[in-house]
């Protein structure tokens, strides 16, 4: 999985957290297991883009909302 990969992963995972805990879900347990798995992801993407000493792959500038 690439960076911008698990930074996409990580989204949905907060998403769907979210939805578990405050929505539909009603399950804050299953919630808390999706926001521990959306900080992995999120960890790893941060530690992927930090691997990009110099520049920005054009996957990191759309992730990032960034027009170049």
């Amino acid at each position: 999985m690439t960076g911008p990969e698990h930074y996409r992963q990580a989204e949905q995972l907060a998403d769907r957290a979210h939805h578990w805990t405050y929505g539909d879900g009603g399950d804050p347990v299953v919630g808390a297991a999706l926001a521990a798995e959306a900080q992995v992801h999120a960890t790893l993407a941060l530690a992927a883009a930090t691997a990009l000493s110099v520049s920005a792959s054009d996957d990191w500038i759309a992730v990032a909302g960034v027009r170049s």
